[in-house]
């Protein structure tokens, strides 16, 4: 239960810097970037506290530029599983007996690490590894995780308040929220560092103990988060930095007797793959294991005829292309009507003409590479198939480069066939396919919109028509978690549109809310008799 003493203020966003010339986040930054790149730095796990070291390593390669190293990075096995898994165990008992304020102060400590001192190295960090732009990292890896240290932190006081509503006289009833009995298990993804801080931050701000396996292609960043955790206080064993091979590294995380939950953001595939390996072991663990779950996505636009051409174009490119279209929610697939096509083509197209791509140390480009040569090759296996397809047509774009970096194009197809394959598959990549409808099938088109994707992410409808906005909302009911009007589809924030999808994009418990941090607790009700009965009789028992 929250001591009311220490209550926590509602937080507020964390601002966005601007990186302007002259600003003094600006020659932080690129002094981040010239401190991290003149170095190659050896990435151990970190089990219980202690740095452990297994001599199976991975490369940390800088994407815009793939011939430079920039880390190297030791890979978790059976041994180091087990390692972690004790050392969780180990830690829980002190951990979930500590009080919510000591817990939360340790994220909290966190947030005004990385708002603070750490802020220059985690940004660089995130630009080198993950190729985003100076805008990217700087909502990413510092708004937006200072954002979930913060807000989970103020969510989970909340929880600890609420309270059953009557006591009757005599009587004391409350809750007590348990953290789960075992370890959670996070699994992060590539794409975003808020993500990777978010998913064992916070069952740990709820008391619960993690195994934490980041992606591999974003170990260096995620490395830094650890960095910050550990200066910030965690103690030793809460949570268990394990990089290594997912497919090596799960099976051994998922069979534990142990495994109490699963906080993943990753493909569809795997998710399902972790639930399946989930239902075959059920019957070996302590518990249900909690499954909390974001994947994929084919997020959509849909505009009406009474669209601002404009402000659909500008969603289009920013909702498609920025951080290279490698976001779950990216924009993937629109439905334009026909009566604004040749506007909304001609200002897309003159507007990608001015669209740089590069390395984004210079901060002119507003793209950057796609993460490694396997996202590269499946991508750019898209981009090839709409090529030799008669059925859809490159309108912009479509060239790549892999010489230097992993460089793409911003791509726009247009397809004669509302089920072509890219209007139904994922991509994870800078590629828009545009589908043209008769402006009188607006409804109907709607529908095939709802029944195309078995997706249920994100999604926008455009229209200055308030009418047509109330019929888009009512169809697309199920089609998208998060919705938007008048608005790209990408961007959501913390605090203000927590984050997720259904359908087989995951299992819609929004992160960034008091509806995730809910997931990582088991209730436990307490009554209390001050005055018990000492006759078990009841008062119709008593003859005349």
């Amino acid at each position: 239960m929250a001591n009311a003493k220490y209550k926590l203020p509602l937080p507020l966003n964390e601002p966005i810097k601007r990186y302007a010339p002259g600003a003094p986040e600006r020659e932080l930054l690129k002094a981040g970037l010239k401190e991290l790149k003149s170095q190659q730095i050896e990435i151990p796990l970190i089990i219980g506290g202690k740095e452990v070291k297994t001599g199976k390593l991975g490369q940390c390669i800088i994407p815009h530029d793939h011939q430079i190293v920039i880390g190297t990075y030791h890979q978790a096995g059976e041994n180091e599983v087990q390692m972690a898994i004790k050392a969780a165990l180990n830690a829980r008992k002190q951990w979930t007996a500590m009080d919510w304020n000591d817990r939360v102060a340790v994220f909290l400590k966190a947030a005004d690490l990385l708002a603070g001192p750490w802020r220059s190295i985690v940004n660089a960090a995130t630009m080198l590894c993950q190729s985003k732009t100076v805008f990217q990292a700087e909502i990413d890896s510092a708004c937006e995780t200072i954002d979930f240290l913060r807000f989970n932190s103020f969510y989970s006081m909340q929880i600890y308040e609420e309270q059953p509503p009557y006591s009757p006289f005599g009587i004391w009833n409350r809750m007590e929220y348990r953290p789960l009995e075992g370890f959670v298990f996070a699994v992060t993804p590539f794409n975003f560092l808020s993500i990777a801080a978010n998913l064992p931050s916070s069952p740990a701000i709820m008391g619960n103990v993690l195994l934490w396996k980041p992606a591999s292609s974003a170990v260096y960043s995620a490395y830094y988060v650890m960095k910050v955790f550990q200066e910030a206080g965690l103690p030793d064993g809460v949570i268990n930095f394990i990089p290594g091979p997912g497919s090596a590294v799960g099976p051994l995380i998922m069979k534990s007797h142990h495994l109490a939950g699963i906080h993943f953001t990753g493909s569809t595939d795997t998710l399902q793959t972790m639930w399946k390996t989930v239902g075959d072991n059920i019957k070996n663990y302590k518990c249900y294991p909690r499954i909390v779950g974001e994947t994929g996505g084919k997020d959509f636009v849909v505009a009406h005829k009474s669209a601002n051409v404009k402000a659909l174009g500008v969603a289009l490119i920013r909702g498609a292309y920025e951080y290279q279209g490698q976001k779950c929610s990216a924009a993937s697939r629109a439905y334009i009507p026909k009566s604004i096509w040749g506007d909304l083509k001609d200002f897309i197209i003159s507007e990608l003409k001015t669209v740089k791509m590069g390395d984004v140390e210079d901060f002119t480009n507003f793209m950057g590479a796609v993460i490694d040569k396997g996202a590269f090759s499946k991508i750019t296996g898209y981009i090839e198939y709409i090529k030799k397809s008669d059925e859809a047509e490159i309108i912009f774009g479509g060239n790549y480069n892999d010489h230097t970096g992993f460089f793409i194009e911003p791509t726009v197809a247009v397809t004669t066939n509302p089920h072509f394959r890219t209007m139904e598959e994922e991509i994870f990549g800078p590629v828009l396919t545009v589908y043209l409808y008769n402006d009188e099938k607006y409804e109907e088109t709607l529908h095939l919109c709802d029944e195309t994707s078995p997706y249920g992410l994100t999604g926008a409808i455009f229209s200055q028509d308030r009418q047509a906005v109330c019929v888009a909302e009512r169809i697309l009911v199920d089609a998208a978690g998060n919705f938007y009007i008048n608005d790209k589809p990408t961007g959501a924030a913390v605090g203000q549109q927590p984050f997720g999808g259904s359908r087989v994009s995951g299992t819609n418990d929004k992160a960034g809310s008091l509806w995730n941090m809910l997931r990582w607790v088991s209730p436990r009700v307490i009554k209390e008799n001050f005055v018990p009965p000492l006759n078990y009789r009841y008062p119709f028992m008593t003859e005349k």
